[in-house]
């Protein structure tokens, strides 16, 4: 029977501890390649590679476009690259974001899942938002295993707490048995047979790679929704996978629940603090207006723009007090 021999690890905040911890666990001698995602900032070399070769004995490196995976590697992606698999190679694209992110956990295992099926095995770690929520349902859907660190020991538990409210999770462990657990699933080998690759999940990896045909193509994945893209202001289609209910718009920006719930948050805030803004600016010119009247001994003029001040300082002090509240929360 054929082993499984593709493991895909993704994490954000408070994800590099785990990180390191787990490969220092892994031999050098594992039958399979290791691909690893964890959020960074796009303006910055990532020193990444670096910390993960000198975690344990497996070769670590920043994954290169079109370079042919190698079992017993350690493949890292790059600031501003999603960091994707085909069936023997490694792509970088610059594609859309997914969940703000890119590189997005999310298209690593979507990718992995469409091409390599029932040998991929999911490894969620600690980290805000939901990334990589639907990347585990797809690895799920083709028949991989999915694997979160241990909640309670994560810095930050929203992400593996997210994959454990959407799917069913085959495994929750601490880190420093993930590694020993990952050895040993790659050398059981496989029983059950691998499921047929979704339409859907073909479509949004071409889109993923900014693939034309797939952008253009009106019979995307799910059905439009009322809802704006918070990127680009695109109209969203509704995608549902399993218990999941996602976004994605039509030049392929994507949304989890959380974090469509955060941009929404955000786009109210912003609105709120624009209005603070028009509020103040129109209290300032009618003093203004009203000074001017006083000077040239318009007294009823100067009292028509004095009147109505005291209105518009109210909706002012009202806003920011709403606004500041909001920042505690």
């Amino acid at each position: 029977m054929p082993n499984r021999s593709v493991i895909c690890i993704g994490a954000s905040a408070g994800g590099l501890a785990p990180l390191t911890e787990i490969l220092s666990g892994i031999p050098e001698t594992l039958p399979a390649a290791l691909f690893v995602v964890l959020h960074m900032s796009p303006d910055n070399p990532s020193q990444l590679p670096e910390i993960l070769d000198r975690a344990g004995p497996l070769k670590a490196a920043q994954a290169v476009d079109g370079e042919e995976i190698r079992h017993g590697r350690v493949y890292v992606a790059v600031p501003d690259h999603h960091l994707l698999i085909e069936e023997n190679k490694v792509r970088l694209v610059r594609g859309p974001r997914e969940n703000r992110h890119r590189p997005s956990i999310d298209n690593l295992f979507r990718s992995a899942a469409r091409f390599h099926g029932s040998r991929v095995i999911g490894v969620v770690l600690s980290g805000s938002l939901d990334d990589g929520t639907a990347g585990l349902i797809a690895i799920k859907i083709r028949g991989g295993v999915a694997i979160v660190q241990e909640p309670a020991e994560a810095f930050s538990s929203e992400m593996p707490r997210s994959a454990m409210r959407y799917l069913d999770v085959d495994h929750v462990k601490p880190a420093a048995k993930i590694g020993p657990l990952l050895s040993r699933l790659i050398r059981e080998p496989m029983r059950a047979a691998q499921p047929p690759v979704p339409v859907e999940m073909v479509q949004e990896t071409k889109i993923a790679k900014l693939d034309l045909g797939a952008v253009e193509n009106e019979d995307r994945p799910g059905r439009p929704s009322p809802f704006a893209c918070p990127d680009c202001r695109g109209v969203l289609w509704e995608i549902e996978e399993g218990q999941l209910l996602r976004f994605r718009c039509r030049v392929g920006h994507a949304f989890s629940p959380e974090t469509m719930v955060l941009a929404g948050d955000e786009a109210i805030e912003a609105a709120l603090w624009e209005a603070l803004r028009a509020i103040e600016e129109r209290v300032s010119l009618r003093r203004r207006l009203a000074q001017q009247a006083r000077e040239r001994h318009l007294d009823s003029l100067a009292d028509h723009f004095e009147k109505q001040i005291p209105e518009s300082e109210q909706h002012v002090s009202a806003l920011r007090d709403m606004l500041l509240r909001a920042e505690k929360t």
